[in-house]
C-alpha cells in the first residue's frame, strides 16, 4: 500500500512532526521539531507531494512536540512548540508567505512533553494545551484573540504525561481533555465544564508506558474513541466510547517495538479510520486496517529511517490517497511513504 519512501534531510532529534499548508498553496508542508538542534524545520512542498530543504526557526531548548493552527484569525497558520528544556511554548506566527516570526513564550509546567490546539473554551480561538511531564499536570493557555495567551491554568493528571489530545468525548459540544500517562499506565479523561475550565480526571487503564494518545471515532457510532500506543508493551489499544464521555475497557493490538506515537486516519479510502504507529525500536511504521466494527487486522510493517519517533498520515501529492510522513529521530530525517 505505501511502497515508496522518499526521504529528507531535517535537524538534530527530529521528535515531531506535523503536517499543515503553511503558505496558503493548497498543498501541505511538513513542520518538524527538531530536538536537538533547538529548531523547527519547515519543508514546503513543491505540489507533487516533494519537498523542498527545511527553513529552520529557532526556538527553546529541547523542542519535544509541534503544532501548527491559525491562532490569530489571520488564516495564515501558525507553528506552537512546546520547548522540553525551556519549560514554556513558544509561537511562532505566520507572515503569510510560510515564513515565521520569532517565537514569543509562554511559561507553562515542568518538562513539556506535548501540546495541542484547539477552542476549549468557545470562543472561535485556539487554546493551547500542554501535557506536562515533569509535574504530573497539564497547561491551559487561553487565546485572547490576536495570537497572544493567557497565563495557564493548571489541572492535575496521572504519572508522568507525555501526551494530549483535545476532542468533545460526550457530544456536550464542548472539548475535553484526554492525557496519556505513562507512570500509572492510564489515560486520563477531563471533561469540560463549557468555559474552558475542566472537571477532575477519570482515569482508564492502558497498557505498559503509554506515550502518545489519538482520538477518533474508529466504530462509526459517532463518538470519539480513544487509541493509545504502549511504549513498554509493543501494543496499541483502543478505548470505546460508550456514549456518554465514558469508555470500556482497552482492547490491544500487538504491534512493533517501542510503538512511540499514533495517529488515526483513513488510509485505505473505506470510510473506517486505520491505526498507523510509529514502531521506534524497530525502525518502522505498522498499519493495522479497520475492519469496520472499531476492530483491527494484524500490523502490516513498512521500513522507514532509524528510531522513528512521531507519524503523521495525510495526503501530500493531491491523489486523494492518504501519505505517511514519519520523523525519524536516529536519521535526522523525514520519511515521505507514497500511497499507490
Amino acid at each position: 500500500m505505501f511502497p515508496y519512501q522518499s526521504t529528507y534531510s531535517v535537524g538534530v532529534l527530529p521528535e515531531s512532526v506535523a503536517v499543515v499548508d503553511v503558505n496558503s498553496d493548497n498543498k501541505p508542508d511538513i513542520i518538524v521539531a527538531n530536538y536537538g538542534s533547538n529548531t523547527v524545520g519547515v519543508l514546503l512542498n513543491v505540489g507533487n507531494g516533494t519537498f523542498l530543504s527545511q527553513t529552520n526557526y529557532s526556538v527553546g531548548t529541547g523542542p519535544e512536540s509541534v503544532a501548527v493552527v491559525d491562532v490569530n484569525s489571520d488564516n495564515k497558520p501558525d507553528i506552537i512548540v512546546a520547548n522540553f528544556g525551556t519549560n514554556n511554548v513558544g509561537v511562532l506566527l505566520n507572515t503569510g508567505n510560510g515564513i515565521f516570526r520569532n517565537q514569543t513564550t509562554y511559561a507553562v509546567g515542568n518538562i513539556p512533553w506535548s501540546v495541542t490546539v484547539a477552542d476549549v473554551n468557545n470562543d472561535s480561538k485556539p487554546d493551547i494545551t500542554v501535557a506536562n511531564s515533569g509535574l504530573n499536570t497539564v497547561s491551559v493557555l487561553l487565546n485572547t484573540g490576536n495570537g497572544t495567551f493567557l497565563t495557564q491554568t493548571t489541572y492535575t493528571v496521572g504519572l508522568n504525561p507525555y501526551s494530549v489530545a483535545v476532542a468533545d468525548v460526550n457530544s456536550d459540544n464542548k472539548p475535553d481533555i484526554i492525557v496519556a500517562n505513562s507512570g500509572p499506565n492510564t489515560v486520563s479523561v477531563l471533561l469540560n465544564t463549557g468555559s474552558g475550565t475542566f472537571l477532575g480526571q477519570v482515569t482508564y487503564a492502558t497498557g505498559i508506558l503509554p506515550k502518545s494518545v489519538a482520538i477518533a471515532d474508529v466504530n462509526n457510532d459517532t463518538k470519539p474513541d480513544i487509541i493509545v500506543a504502549n511504549t513498554g508493551s509493543n501494543t496499541v489499544c483502543v478505548l470505546l466510547n460508550r456514549g456518554n464521555g465514558t469508555f470500556l475497557n482497552a482492547t490491544t493490538y500487538s504491534v512493533g517495538l517501542t510503538p512511540l506515537s499514533v495517529a488515526v486516519v483513513d488510509v485505505n479510502s473505506d470510510n473506517y479510520p486505520d491505526i498507523t504507529v510509529a514502531n521506534y525500536g524497530a525502525n518502522t511504521v505498522g498499519v493495522l486496517l479497520n475492519i469496520g466494527n472499531g476492530t483491527f487486522l494484524n500490523q502490516t510493517s513498512y521500513s522507514v529511517g532509524l528510531l522513528p519517533w512521531s507519524v503523521a498520515v495525510i495526503d501530500v501529492n493531491n491523489d486523494n490517497k492518504t501519505d505517511i510522513i514519519v520523523a525519524n529521530s536516529g536519521s535526522n530525517s523525514v520519511s515521505v511513504l507514497s500511497h499507490c
